[in-house]
Parts: structure tokens; sequence; C-alpha cells
């Protein structure tokens, strides 16, 4: 029987920031070079690879595993996957800004989701944070304008999908118990999910490789950084971190995605960076640093405090109070 060790949140905290730096870094260059290659063919070339990659380091991962466990990363991919399709194809007719807005909403949607569907309570802290981030949100993206272009209300209905789709994705995975000890074969598994479903879509076309020796590097960077690595970082991260500290760290990648533009394409530094850098700095602050322990301060009952047994996945994704 395998130890199943105590959380650890502040690696947790690392893997998740490293998260949301190779996934904020890939959507400039995601961007950029779906205008050299269709969608479908770019997602299912990335998604490939980053399967292929992990499989070769640990070929034999996929052995053994419970059957909840496929299931659990079936869906995974399934969700990641519309949300992502969805996402790249609304993107064409989206100005970024607006893009990055709405899919970032899905930190507000994820508790609240969390709360109508599995009942969890969160304590008033964590609500703060989930503000703060999404007023982050709002600074990094919409306070630093449109680019001049109109908004398409299918695309940016198509992308509040995306939103509600990785929001669901954040709870499905804070509630997978197992994630210790099979985050590897998990993070496998939803990667080919999401390859095979890209790859049904772009196979009656043909498969449109890149053409250049530039777009081949932003290829291997979006698929063994921001994919293969970090499928596997979100796996064991939120194995440590609850499903909406989680989203709110998530919520950093607006940070990263604009000092890329400033360090690659020489954008100039604003007061909206400077405001959305201390929002989602003052966000993760408050669900990182500790707070109460659960049952501190709880009611009590002839001098004990009673218990109060919840189901499985709810345990898992609730929030501790103060945290």
């Amino acid at each position: 029987m395998t130890a199943v060790t105590a959380p650890r949140p502040l690696v947790g905290v690392v893997l998740l920031l490293f998260v949301s730096a190779a996934w904020g870094s890939a959507f400039p260059l995601m961007k950029d070079l779906i205008h050299r290659m269709p969608v479908a063919d770019l997602l299912a070339e990335r998604y490939g690879l980053a399967t292929l990659v992990l499989l070769l380091l640990r070929p034999n991962c996929l052995r053994g595993l419970r059957e909840n466990t496929w299931l659990t990363g079936i869906l995974l991919g399934l969700l990641f996957g519309v949300g992502q399709t969805a996402q790249a194809v609304a993107l064409h007719d989206l100005p970024s800004s607006v893009s990055g807005f709405t899919v970032g909403s899905y930190v507000v949607i994820t508790p609240v989701l969390g709360l109508v569907l599995l009942g969890v309570r969160l304590p008033s802290r964590t609500w703060a944070a989930v503000a703060l981030a999404m007023a982050a949100m709002t600074a990094f993206t919409l306070l630093r304008g449109t680019e001049g272009a109109d908004i398409s209300l299918p695309a940016l209905a198509i992308t509040l999908l995306s939103a509600v789709l990785y929001a669901g994705h954040t709870l499905v995975l804070g509630g997978f118990e197992r994630a210790r000890q099979e985050g590897y074969a998990v993070a496998v598994i939803q990667l080919g999910v999401i390859a095979l479903m890209t790859g049904l879509l772009a196979a009656p076309d043909g498969i449109t490789l890149p053409s250049t020796t530039v777009d081949w590097a932003i290829l291997g960077h979006l698929s063994v950084v921001a994919c293969a690595l970090g499928f596997l970082a979100r796996s064991f991260g939120q194995a440590h971190v609850r499903p909406v500290p989680a989203a709110v760290i998530l919520s950093a990648q607006p940070l990263w995605v604009t000092a890329l533009a400033v360090m690659v394409y020489g954008e100039a530094l604003t007061w909206t960076v400077f405001l959305g850098g201390g929002l989602i700095a003052a966000a993760m602050l408050l669900v990182v640093l500790p707070g109460r322990r659960p049952g501190e301060g709880g009611a009590r009952r002839g001098g004990a405090h009673r218990r109060v047994r919840r189901k499985p996945w709810r345990r898992m994704c609730e929030e501790p109070s103060g945290a």
C-alpha cells in the first residue's frame, strides 16, 4: 500500500506559478501561429507531441491504472480539449485583451460552480482573493484597450463557454483524490484525449506542419513547456492546493503575457501593468498565507466540536477556513 504524503502548499504554489508562466507565455505564441496554421492542426500537433514526450519518459505510466483514474483523465481531457478548441477558434474574431479577460473569468466561475453544483462554501477571505484576481484581469486586459477591433458576440459566447469548461476542469482535478500517486498518468491521459479529439478534427483536410524553423521552435515550446510540463505541474500542483486558490494563482497568466511582451516585443510598461501586478500579488497572498485551521472557532456543543460528515468529492474541493 502506497503511503499518502500530507499536502505541501508551498510545493503546490510553486508548481502552479510555473503553470501560469508557461501558459501565459503560450498565449501570444499561439495567437501568432494560428495565422499560419489551421487551429485543429496546431492543437493536434501540440498535444500529440506533448503526449509522446511524456510516454517516452515513462513508457509504463499507464499500466495497472484503476478504472476511476482512466475515467477522470478522459473527463479532464474532454473538458480542457473542448475549452481549448473553442478558445482558439474564437480567437480569430476577438481582440486578445477581450479573449484574455473572458477566459480569465473562470477564476470567478470556479467558486460559483463549486457552490451551485457541489455546495462548497468559501470563507470571505477567499472571495476577496477572487475579486482581486478579477480586478487584476481587468487591468491587464480591458483597461489596456481592445486594439480598435470589433467584438464578435458569437466569438465572445464561445470564449465564455471555454471559461466555464476550464472552471469545471479545475474542480474535477481538485476532486481527484489520488493526484499525488497518479498525477503523471492523469496528465498523459488528458493530453492523449485532447490530441485524439483535435486530430479527428484535423484529419479530413490533412495535417499542415510548421513551415519555418521559428514556427517549429514555437510548436516545441507549446508542446513541451506549456503542455507536457504544464499539465504535469498542474496535476501535482492541485494535489497540494485546493481548486479556488489554484484558480487564483493561475489567473496570474496575464502578468507573464505582459512580461513576455515587454521583454520580446519592447512593449512599454504602463500604469495598468503595475496595477494589475499589485492586485494579483495581493490575491495570491490571500490564498497562500495561512489562516485559521479548519474547526478553529467553530460551533461547539457540549464543549466539543461537532463533526460533520462530508462526501469525499466535496471534502477535496472545499476550502479550509481562512485559506
